[in-house]
């Protein structure tokens, strides 16, 4: 049986390694521009409007 700040120890470290990667992935898929949230929000601007 480990003792509790060992297993603390271990959790919290993986605990950062895993939010480190998520911050990573994130970052680089913004850098890359393949975010596609914006993309509704550009069609809106572009479709042009008729008066009636």
């Amino acid at each position: 049986m480990k003792s509790p700040v060992v297993v603390v120890a271990i959790t919290l470290t993986a605990a950062i390694l895993v939010a480190a990667s998520l911050l990573i992935f994130t970052g680089v898929r913004k850098s890359a521009g393949t975010s596609t949230l914006n993309a509704p929000a550009q069609h809106q601007r572009l479709r042009p409007t008729h008066p009636v």
